[in-house]
């Protein structure tokens, strides 16, 4: 394993302390320790699956979550950027590695079947009510995290340096570390040297980790085009201007951005999710709403596309006949989630730690996706920062095979089937944290 690393530019002042750690480290694998705490951290993992709360009301989860951390010596502050938890364990000198996990769940009502499902409901900031279920794993998230905070805890001997455990809220809105962040979370607990968290994968086999070295995921902006027209009766068109078919060429239209405006080896989306107009049959509205999801990687990708959107709007208008006043408004939803970038030296030695601790098989390096994660805003706010954020697959072993053989469509994030090998990916995702954590504060 050190010589693989120490091959890879380690003569760098800032990679120097790193690759010392890797190239000494002989770890014994903690399978054992990890098994052994398993119950209970699945009878933790169940009370979370059936108590989800939404984004920013996730009052009952951190509090849980944080009596936990009390429990295990950490000094813990709460309500950080809304419902935001910090726990710090300090051991000593040495560099000061963050790990984070979300909290919130999705207003998704359950049909797992589980015994444990959650039967919660709530309603959303829309006014909708709804089911909640952590259709994203964050459950799974948050159990890993605890099993990882009690390893390093009974690991205090082999390591030297601080632990800035983060549960975060909202990151299904995209705010949650932006609210931290805004809170004065380095200032007030200090800029962590490293950066650490994981999310769970309907696209891998459970136990199985993905990682993916530079842009792993992807800008998200939400962007809402309000058009205007002038109401008319359906049988009389030629009395109004008609935004139902402005906002019909707008659509059309954005779909050059990507196709004709962005290199092909560049990625890019441009989806309308939504498209509301009118009231009756025979009505021509006098306006029309559309709302955007608005995918990049690059700052100038995005910021291409945001332009191009307001460029296009505005010119359909213009050619429908439409005043200055009447032209649409164009709102990007504030804050935006950034692109979640690993950086790549530290990532190919994380994924090196990983690899020894469960075994090659075990690790593999994946493509990035489009989705978002605003884990990504640790980093941007401090490029200092070595930074990573890995998958680790939650698709029972049976379901993965069934799959494979074309047999059974898998179920994604999100869905309200969703239904992972929880216990697998606990037990891979805290031994690969718990690993990475010991070998970068290693003695």
């Amino acid at each position: 394993m050190s010589k693989h690393i120490l091959s890879r530019g380690c003569l760098t002042a800032s990679a120097f302390f790193l690759c010392a750690s890797l190239a000494h480290a002989a770890p014994t694998s903690l399978s054992a320790d990890v098994n052994a705490t398993l119950p209970e951290l699945m009878g933790v993992y169940k009370h979370l699956h059936a108590n989800p709360e939404l984004s920013n009301a996730e009052k009952n989860t951190s509090a849980f979550m944080a009596a936990k951390a009390k429990a295990l010596g950490f000094e813990v502050t709460e309500q950080v950027g809304g419902y935001g938890v910090v726990a710090i364990l300090k051991n000593g000198n040495g560099p000061t590695v963050l790990i984070r996990a979300d909290m919130d769940g999705l207003p998704v009502t359950e049909q797992t079947g589980l015994k444990f499902a959650s039967r919660q409901t709530a309603i959303t900031d829309t006014g909708i009510e709804s089911g909640v279920m952590h259709a994203c794993g964050h459950d799974t998230h948050m159990t890993a995290w605890l099993g990882t905070a009690e390893q390093m805890v009974a690991n205090k001997d082999k390591w030297s340096g601080t632990l800035m455990m983060i549960l975060q809220p909202a990151e299904e809105q995209g705010n949650g570390a932006y609210d931290m962040l805004q809170d004065n979370l380095y200032q007030r607990f200090g800029r962590p040297d490293y950066a650490l968290a994981f999310h769970d994968s309907a696209g891998l086999p459970a136990g199985q980790i993905g990682y993916t070295s530079g842009f792993a995921l992807a800008n998200v902006d939400s962007v809402d085009i309000k058009i205007k027209g002038i109401g008319a009766h359906g049988a009389y068109p030629h009395m109004g201007v008609d935004p139902i078919v402005i906002g019909s060429r707008i659509v059309t239209s954005l779909q050059t951005l990507v196709s004709r405006e962005i290199d092909p080896l560049d990625s890019a989306v441009v989806t309308v999710g939504s498209f509301r107009a009118g009231t009756k049959h025979n009505i021509i509205s006098d306006n029309a709403t559309l709302l955007l999801t608005v995918r990049s990687y690059s700052d100038e990708t995005r910021q291409h596309l945001l332009d191009g959107i307001k460029r296009i709007a505005k010119a359909e208008a213009m050619a429908a006949g439409l005043p200055d006043e009447l032209l649409p408004e164009v709102t990007v939803q504030s804050p935006y989630t950034p692109a979640t970038y690993n950086v790549p030296e530290f990532t190919e030695q994380m994924a090196s730690v990983f690899k020894a601790e469960l075994g090659d098989d075990r690790v593999q390096a994946v493509k990035p996706v489009m989705g978002g994660e605003d884990f990504g805003r640790y980093y941007r706010a401090d490029k200092r920062i070595q930074s990573m954020i890995f998958w680790v697959g939650g698709v029972p072993a049976d379901k993965w095979q069934a799959h494979l053989q074309g047999k059974e469509e898998l179920p994604s994030l999100h869905s309200p089937f969703w239904a992972p090998d929880a216990q697998k990916v606990v037990e891979t995702a805290t031994r690969a944290l718990t690993r990475a954590s010991l070998t970068l504060m290693s003695k």
